[in-house]
């Protein structure tokens, strides 16, 4: 894949590495312009900044280096998002990226294009699996006080028609009985190119997205009657992450 045009701003705001892998992409809503989100980052004082920053006409600025943890998701306020991990701020475990623009407009061509280029190239870089679990918006930590950000014009359903090859239909994904066995689910997904990952919920149900892959593969937890699935699952975690290593084998 190849690296899309990135300007280095920089910014003094970001914690060193603390040994988490990135699991998710987070995106965000300026409320502004990329002219002054470099300025508002730039100030220590802010005690705020991103890795990225897509403006409207295409450009991407980079504030944070991957290696280190940018300052944008870290407030927890009834968040609606399964792979939370409890006790831990989610900067240490995600990557972050800013939209110029406000919460109610449409994104313009250019901005949509120059996102999905950046996108694909953090998914292929860090292992990212394409699922509305693992590409999330900033809502989705902060349901309170980040109710309408990334807006309510971003383009979801045609991001990850486009990050899945164009196509509506999943050729493989994962489902994970809970979010506790996202590492299993995780390797599982890997070797299959960073596929989809779901979590059931609590009812047990199969999300629709799940259900119509032409193959599902199930990490621990009960059948789903899927028609092409592969059960990865045991009595307790031991015996689930034991059907997992062979079928990686």
């Amino acid at each position: 894949m190849v690296k899309p045009t990135i300007k280095w701003i920089g910014s003094p705001n970001f914690s060193s590495p603390m040994g988490y892998k990135i699991i998710a992409i987070v995106n965000h809503i300026m409320e502004g312009t990329l002219v002054g989100t470099d300025s508002w980052f730039a100030k220590p004082e802010s005690k705020v900044s991103s890795h990225f920053g897509v403006g409207k006409n295409g450009e991407i600025h980079q504030y944070v280096d991957l290696k280190n943890h940018a300052w944008a998701n870290g407030s927890v306020n009834q968040p609606n998002w399964p792979l939370l991990i409890s006790g831990v701020n989610p900067n240490y475990y995600t990557v972050s990226i800013e939209h110029e623009g406000l919460s109610g407009s449409k994104m313009p061509e250019a901005q949509y294009q120059a996102t999905l280029a950046l996108h694909r190239w953090l998914i292929e870089t860090l292992g990212i699996p394409v699922t509305r679990d693992n590409i999330i918006g900033h809502n989705r930590i902060d349901s309170v006080n980040r109710a309408r950000c990334p807006g309510t014009e971003f383009p979801w359903d045609r991001l990850f028609n486009d990050l899945q090859g164009g196509s509506e239909v999943l050729k493989v994904a994962v489902l994970l009985f809970t979010k506790e066995d996202f590492w299993a689910g995780y390797d599982v997904a890997t070797k299959h190119g960073n596929c989809a990952i779901f979590v059931r919920p609590a009812d047990l149900s199969v999300p629709d997205e799940a259900q119509s892959a032409e193959k599902l593969i199930v990490v621990g937890g009960p059948t789903t009657k899927h028609p092409a699935e592969v059960l990865l699952s045991g009595n307790d975690k031991y015996l689930t992450a034991a059907a997992v290593a062979k079928y990686l084998e």
